[in-house]
């Protein structure tokens, strides 16, 4: 499918970073089950998935976009894609993104971020939520959209989406998105939503380990997990297994301390029997000095992992880089709160588009900018757009 890009490029490095583009295409949607009827198709849906996910790259940020960007790029695009009948319009895009299984076609996409996961051995996964706010429709009854995402924290990429209706449907959407992952030797670091027994013996049956935070929603839990922290103040931990790791962070005017306690919880304690392989506590304190105003605050976590408060302190740490490094760039750099777009399958699948995109800018280091100003360069030169897509090879 894959032909040379001598007309664009005149490199044969560039001809090689198109093919290994293509192939990792052909790769992830070789399952993907095309809806419509074969019979009266005037496109490929190679064709129309490629432009989609180029288009988008490049800027587009609606149907009407993508179709703009395959007519002018039509003679670049027609090097490697077969193109039967010249280039899809917006209503094709529309309906063939509409169309697809919103499930399937994000299982499909993210194979592309879990081979490079898996390449470069990133072992932090962070799951986490974000409603696309424009989704609803108040007199249509259609609801906002939530979207439930894995994300890779040490190499900053989306590993998995779920779409659900609803903020309380993430509890269902959780356990589907972890079947779509391996687990094994990795962290699974969630908020307080996703703390819950069968989720926390699903990460460990994957051969995963949870790091889950506390709040209100696990009252039992929570309750005894402050006492079993409360008695070890009073005894400075005498008796029990305990390690600490203070950290201090400063600037823009703000300086913040960590002072982070593990705790290994008694194996006769009565939570250790209810949660599958619970075995540590932990408690990190933040005092917060901004223009010489002191605040304080305490979370609180479980964890299958034993009394390692250096390593499980950076694990929660590094779980607020998807709201830094995925959300704000999908807010700022791709105005995704302010695109209406209430059809369920089309607007999960742009979405999954977008989070993939979202990856990929952020693993191309030649260009020191931001995802805005490379998402322009990407439209400007089709060169630099490969290589932005010249991530990880599959083995033939």
């Amino acid at each position: 499918m894959a032909a040379g890009f001598t007309q664009i490029s005149g490199d044969a490095v560039m001809d090689d970073v198109a093919n290994d583009f293509m192939q990792m295409l052909d790769f992830c949607f070789e399952d993907l089950e095309n809806p419509r009827v074969q019979a009266s198709c005037d496109h490929l849906l190679i064709d129309i998935l490629t432009i989609a996910i180029l288009a988008l790259t490049c800027g587009a940020d609606d149907w009407a976009d993508m179709e703009t960007f395959g007519k002018h790029r039509h003679e670049w695009l027609n090097t490697f894609l077969e193109l039967p009948n010249g280039n899809p319009s917006l209503d094709t895009f529309r309906r063939v993104l509409g169309l697809l299984d919103r499930k399937q076609f994000s299982t499909c996409l993210f194979q592309w971020t879990q081979a490079i996961q898996e390449a470069t051995d990133g072992i932090l996964i962070a799951i986490d939520g974000k409603a696309l706010r424009r989704s609803y429709s108040q007199k249509s009854g259609i609801k906002m959209l939530h979207l439930v995402t894995a994300w890779s924290s040490d190499n900053n990429l989306t590993l998995g989406q779920v779409a659900c209706e609803e903020k309380s449907n993430e509890i269902t959407a959780i356990p589907e998105l972890l079947k779509m992952l391996d687990l094994k030797g990795t962290t699974v670091t969630i908020d307080a939503m996703g703390t819950q027994k069968a989720i926390a013996s699903q990460i460990r049956e994957q051969k995963g380990h949870y790091v889950l935070a506390l709040k209100g929603n696990q009252s039992s839990l929570n309750s005894d997990m402050q006492k079993l922290f409360n008695e070890g103040m009073e005894t400075d931990f005498e008796k029990m297994k305990h390690d600490y790791f203070e950290s201090i962070e400063t600037g823009h005017g703000r300086k913040e301390q960590r002072y982070c306690h593990v705790i290994e919880i008694p194996k006769d304690h009565p939570q250790r029997k209810i949660w599958k392989d619970l075995r540590t506590l932990v408690v990190i304190i933040s005092r917060r000095v901004v223009d010489g105003k002191d605040s304080w605050e305490s979370r609180s976590f479980i964890s299958s992992h034993g009394p390692q408060a250096k390593q499980l302190a950076h694990a929660i740490r590094k779980h607020w880089s998807i709201e830094n490094s995925q959300h704000w760039i999908l807010d700022v750099a791709f105005g995704e709160d302010s695109r209406r777009q209430q059809d369920r399958n089309g607007s999960s699948n742009f979405a999954a588009i977008r989070r993939l995109v979202v990856s990929l800018l952020r693993q191309e280091k030649t260009l020191k900018r931001g995802a805005k100003c490379k998402r322009m360069t990407c439209a400007l030169d089709p060169n630099y757009l490969l290589k932005v897509f010249q991530t990880t090879k599959i083995d033939a």
